[in-house]
């Protein structure tokens, strides 16, 4: 018998591949998992669509990095941690001092809106709740759940590095795109925290938790969880922090590293 309560796994460049799709083997093994999954992901609530489409029953999630808690059940936010404007003119200011070519955009409304600057370039997003600031103070009229900054010269690690610096701790920074994207989140808001409040809540201690990540977003919550599993396609940080390593997100590595460990 596992000593696992729960699985918690991202899902892009992990659950499902890069078709953004759940294989068939997949989905099998999400349906006879004997506990709890949660998904733990950068996207924000309106992105959640498309995986539940795929799926016979939604599963519970943490958004936008740790900053909101949601159960779809309900259709409730059960917690959100939003950075409030204070901390966003702050944190804007920064960002536009250090970085000359910065782009920036703010997920509103717990994850349901985004507002960009005109420069921002949406790659596939068409979603009618999705729109581009009319002035630049509109971009820091509201709470926002997750602020983020592109852009178009830097290295993906080196411009987390800069904005990390930059911000000075006064806002977590991470990044889970393979391109210069960094995702900015109120201090002490990650995965990590996200995760273990909702554990919290249901009893259930770090040490009974199967993580499941790809990308330096995911790196607090393998370090908290019980049992952390990079991904064979996880950046090479991640794969440094994790106890084993499954296969890439393409070859079902989190549905193999499931069946292996709960006899399914």
């Amino acid at each position: 018998m596992s000593r696992f309560r729960l699985v918690a796994t991202d899902i892009d460049g992990t659950l499902i591949n890069s078709e953004r799709t759940l294989s068939p083997r997949t989905l099998d093994v999400l349906a006879r998992v004997p506990v709890p999954v949660v998904l733990v992901t950068g996207r924000p609530l309106r992105w959640l669509d498309q995986l539940y489409a795929q799926l016979p029953h939604p599963l519970p999630a943490v958004c936008a990095n740790g900053a909101v808690i949601y159960d779809p059940d309900t259709d409730e936010v059960l917690r959100a941690d939003s950075m409030p404007v204070e901390v966003l003119l702050d944190v804007t200011k920064r960002l536009r001092d250090a970085v000359p070519d910065v782009s920036l955009a703010v997920e509103v409304e717990d994850g349901r809106g985004f507002l960009h600057e005109e420069s921002w370039t949406l790659r596939w997003e068409t979603d009618h709740r999705v729109r581009v600031i009319s002035s630049p103070e509109e971009l820091t009229s509201l709470p926002a759940v997750k602020l983020l900054a592109r852009s178009a010269t830097a290295d993906p690690d080196d411009f987390l590095e800069l904005v990390s610096r930059t911000l000075g701790g006064v806002a977590e920074a991470t990044r889970s795109s393979s391109s210069a994207l960094v995702e900015i989140s109120a201090a002490g808001v990650t995965k990590a925290a996200g995760l273990a409040w909702l554990c919290d809540r249901d009893g259930i201690t770090a040490d009974q938790v199967l993580a499941f990540g790809d990308m330096p977003n995911d790196i607090p919550m393998l370090t908290w969880a019980g049992h952390a599993v990079a991904m064979g396609n996880a950046h090479p940080a991640l794969q440094a922090t994790a106890d084993a390593i499954c296969a890439s997100n393409d070859e079902d590595g989190v549905a193999a590293y499931l069946q292996k460990t709960f006899n399914l």
